[in-house]
């Protein structure tokens, strides 16, 4: 079963300040829990941008600081509008994430929709109700918290 996660958010910014933002790869490690162990390995240059067919390699410790492998592709980019990232390899039997801004009124609109499915079947649905869905709750509102320190403090 698919499970659904959506956020939205109000950023007092312009459309250009938040795409470069969100559109970074390093930024990921700002914006993510310091208990989930983030650091991008590979290759990663900082000024690059997202594009469709980059695969981003991660290791993540999301239970008990066990270090996982996570490799994501990005998969669809409409500059300043949306991308897309979805799981390669990894901790879910299912990844996949929709990021989408837009300009309104006073700042920027940023919307994240992520679908995913845990693995193990029934009993990664159990996992996901006991374990899963709280620990991405957190995820995103620390992530909601960050931005808002970032951009909403004192704006």
């Amino acid at each position: 079963m698919l499970h659904e996660i959506r956020t939205k958010q109000f950023i007092k910014s312009d459309l250009n300040t938040v795409w470069d933002f969100i559109s970074s790869p390093s930024n990921l490690a700002v914006i993510t829990p310091g208990f989930m162990g983030f650091e991008i390995i590979g290759e990663n240059d900082e000024n690059q941008k997202m594009y469709p067919g980059q695969i981003i390699q991660y290791r993540v410790s999301p239970v008990a600081g066990i270090k996982m492998h996570w490799v994501t592709e990005i998969t669809h980019v409409s500059d300043k509008v949306f991308f897309v990232d979805e799981q390669r390899m990894g901790p879910y039997a299912f990844w996949h994430h929709k990021h989408f801004i837009k300009s309104v009124e006073d700042g920027v609109e940023m919307t994240d929709i992520v679908h995913y499915k845990a693995p193990f079947g029934f009993i990664g649905d159990i996992a996901n109700f006991l374990i899963i869905k709280g620990k991405l709750k957190t995820i995103f509102d620390y992530r909601y918290k960050k931005i808002e320190e970032i951009f909403n403090s004192g704006a």
